[in-house]
């Protein structure tokens, strides 16, 4: 037999099983001497006690059943010790009883019978053979499966130590060595191990060795990494931690790196006609728009093929298309609420039966728009419509369509700010094993957000090195803080984005030393493929060889602000999201007291038009305020004049004998008629009998009243009264000509008073008039 110290140590050479199985007798029958040995050996035999007769002669008759399970505890790499030895007897008694109890040799079990016999789990296991079985019985007997029948179903048999199955059956060492080179790199891309509860990449690369049936990383190749996800191979969470196991062995070059792929690329063609599926797919691989919108564009015609299915089903070939199943689906998206025609609902089940948004029906109609326009201009189809008009999008969804921009409001924005800059260890989200990502990052993003005003796609895609420093225009050396700390300027250099290429731009010091900072920390990354640009580039936001994702901002940093800041995730314009950011900080700096241009903001936002800036810009209510006021709209429309009540008229009585009473200030004298604000010579005094000038005797007596009451009437305007206050002598001149054969209240028209050539306004009391030529 081989003994466990002869296991090969090499690494590199292909690993050879011990156990060959063509030197054994593998007759799948039990012969009645074989199932007699075993009923009379006893217990005490079978498990090899203290008192056993290792002379009995039943041994020879079970000598083809006993030598393969001997020769596989012989190639078991355990410690010598008398619990194990005592175990390992003890798998060999309960085979050879399970045997006599089915009449059959274990050569001839399949691997459902395997599992029935290793149990769902250990209690399952537990219950099936006698009580005597210790725990590390079961371990034993999955090598014996593993070794003698190539069983490989581990994923279930519950919860149990595969680490320890794979170093039992490969040799601890070999495994231990070559699961180390996986965590190496792991560890140097930022992964967290050495934990006692971290048991992730050992366990799935110990159940990767058992499938492989090799102990070597350099044997799991690409096909085999496939085959296992599509299986569905492994347990105890393995599926997460695959992904991150196979970027580490690509990275050691005997695999290809698995692609990470989007909830737009998993949607599967559940529900979708199979023609129609083919269609999509080729459509698909031959568009050349950028990755994004073409995993959008998929999913919606993967949508559009669902709803074939169940209400066009004869429409499954684009062919058959014709301009009344456009008018179908368009009028279908319309009425279309959310969870319609979707394969998946839980990320949205508060949502569902919500009718569908503009932009969401806009993107339905226009994926199958641009799909019918390509495969027409491709030739793939013969032309039978026009799909720019066919599939047009109807004016009521477009009206609701636009640009909305929502800007936070002050006070909200302001105590985010203090949250991201006051951002402590505590604050940021845990996972089950520890923070997801290093608080240093999390507050290189978080400032980044509430800063540079760029968009959370952009955001995710900054690469490494991307901050620059100038003193006094010109580039700093090195690293130095006191040019730094006093009046460096930090630049930004944005990746080419939506609207445009790649540009530069000035943002606050403190992004940038935050920036800084997390570089300096930052593990070694590998270098991921920019989807929009098709670069090769190091991300700057990079962790466990993973670039942050373009919606950590709305799912993580956001809610985690508001949390600390104490402000709701959602105010009266919708939810907090990362775009409103943009627009919060671009109307800032328009509205400042030293504000950008409309031009300067334009370069600094990255907009390729003005009329773009223009919808971010948006004037704050302080700044509409103050200009509203300088316009002066009431003083224009309505203007307020002093009145003099003569109250000793009014008590005497000689009001009611026609006296006057009522005197209205005219700044150059006091006009008495009654309907003053009726008079069409108010704004131009004729100088008519009810008209007394300030320097007449009347007046000064008027003035000399001690028992008189000041009062104040608002006065409306006509749009020539408005232009003689505020445009200047030729309004009054207009004014005075156009009134010249207009009665006055004491009838006589001016040209009949022979009032002078020019006419004092009015001046207005309490409110600021603008210059007039007085007579």
């Amino acid at each position: 037999m081989t003994t466990a110290a002869s296991l090969p140590e090499d690494t590199h050479g292909p690993w050879q099983s011990l156990i060959d199985l063509r030197r054994y007798d593998r007759s799948p029958a039990l012969a009645g001497a074989e199932e007699r040995a075993v009923r009379e050996l006893g217990l005490r035999n079978l498990r090899r006690q203290r008192y056993h007769d290792p002379d009995a002669p039943q041994w020879a008759d079970i000598s083809r059943l006993t030598r393969p399970l001997q020769d596989v505890n012989a190639s078991f790499d355990v410690p010598p010790t008398e619990h194990v030895r005592r175990a390992l007897n003890d798998a060999v008694a309960v085979m050879l009883l399970r045997c006599a109890d089915e009449g059959r040799a274990y050569w001839d079990w399949d691997s459902e019978e395997w599992l029935r016999f290793l149990g769902h789990n250990h209690r399952a296991f537990q219950g099936q053979v006698p009580d005597w079985t210790g725990g590390a019985v079961r371990p034993a007997l999955c090598g014996y499966a593993y070794h003698l029948a190539g069983f490989i179903g581990f994923n279930r048999l519950g919860h149990f130590d595969r680490l320890a199955l794979a170093g039992r059956v490969f040799g601890r060492h070999l495994v231990e060595a070559e699961i180390g080179q996986v965590r190496t790199v792991l560890t140097g891309w930022g992964y967290q191990y050495g934990q006692d509860h971290d048991k992730g990449v050992p366990s799935v690369m110990s159940q990767l060795f058992l499938l492989n049936r090799s102990p070597h990383t350099s044997d799991l190749t690409t096909a085999f990494f496939d085959h296992v996800r599509r299986e569905d191979l492994l347990t105890d969470g393995g599926t997460r931690v695959l992904f991150a196991v196979q970027r580490a062995v690509a990275a050691l070059g005997h695999c290809e790196a698995p692609a990470l792929r989007s909830g737009a690329e998993r949607a599967g063609h559940a529900g979708v006609p199979p023609m129609w599926g083919e269609w999509v797919e080729r459509w698909t691989a031959t568009t050349t728009m950028t990755h994004r919108s073409r995993l959008h564009s998929r999913a919606a015609l993967l949508k559009a093929g669902r709803w074939v299915a169940d209400q066009q089903p004869e429409a499954a070939d684009p062919a058959t298309w014709t301009r009344q199943t456009c008018a179908a689906w368009i009028a279908a998206v319309d009425r279309m609420t959310i969870g319609d025609y979707v394969v998946r609902t839980s990320s949205f089940q508060e949502r569902l039966g919500q009718p569908l948004q503009a932009e969401s029906k806009a993107g339905l109609v226009r994926a199958v728009r641009v799909f019918f326009r390509d495969i027409q201009d491709w030739e793939w189809l013969p032309r039978r419509f026009d799909p720019q008009r066919a599939l047009a999008l109807p004016r009521s969804i477009n009206a609701l369509i636009g640009p909305r921009p929502r800007v936070i409001a002050d006070d909200v924005w302001a105590k985010l700010l203090w949250a991201g800059l006051n951002l402590e260890a505590h604050d940021v989200p845990r996972g089950k094993a520890g923070p997801v990502y290093p608080v240093e990052l999390v507050r290189a993003v978080t400032l980044t957000w509430l800063f540079s005003g760029q968009r959370s796609n952009e955001i995710a895609r900054l690469r490494l090195g991307c901050v620059r420093w100038q003193h006094d225009g010109d580039p700093v050396v090195g690293n130095s803080t006191q040019i730094l700390a006093r009046d460096a300027v930090c630049l930004l250099d944005v990746p080419a984005h939506k609207t445009g290429t790649a540009f530069t731009k000035p943002v606050d010091p403190l992004l940038g030393q935050a920036i800084t900072i997390w570089q300096v920390l930052r593990p070694s990354q590998p270098k991921r493929t920019d989807k929009r640009t098709g670069e090769q580039v190091d991300f700057l936001f990079s962790y466990r060889a993973r670039a942050v994702s373009s919606g950590y901002i709305n799912s993580t940093i956001i809610p985690m602000l508001c949390r600390k800041a104490g402000v709701p995730a959602v105010d009266a314009r919708g939810s907090i999201t990362s775009h409103r950011a943009r627009s919060t900080i671009a109307s800032q700096l328009y509205n400042a007291k030293e504000a950008m241009t409309l031009f300067e903001l334009q370069a600094w936002l990255g907009h390729r038009s003005p009329e773009s800036t223009q919808h971010y810009a948006k004037i704050s209510p302080n700044t509409l305020t103050k200009a509203y006021e300088d316009a002066g709209y009431f003083a224009r429309n309505v203007r307020t004049i002093e009145v003099l009540v003569d109250r000793d008229a009014v008590t005497s009585g000689a009001a009611a004998a026609g006296e006057p009473w009522q005197h209205y200030d005219l700044g150059h004298g006091y006009c008495t008629y009654t309907f003053f604000e009726q008079c069409q010579h108010r704004m131009a005094c004729a100088r008519c009998d009810f008209y007394s000038p300030k320097d007449s005797t009347r007046a000064q007596l008027l003035e000399a009243k001690d028992n008189l009451q000041r009062m104040a009437v608002s006065i409306p305007l006509t749009e020539d009264e408005q232009a003689a206050l505020t445009d200047g002598q030729t309004a009054i001149d207009q004014l005075l000509s156009r009134l010249a054969d207009t009665p006055t209240p004491a009838g006589p028209t001016p040209r009949q008073i022979t009032a002078p050539g020019t006419a004092q306004l009015l001046p207005i009391v309490g409110v600021r008039q603008g210059k007039a030529t007085q007579a």
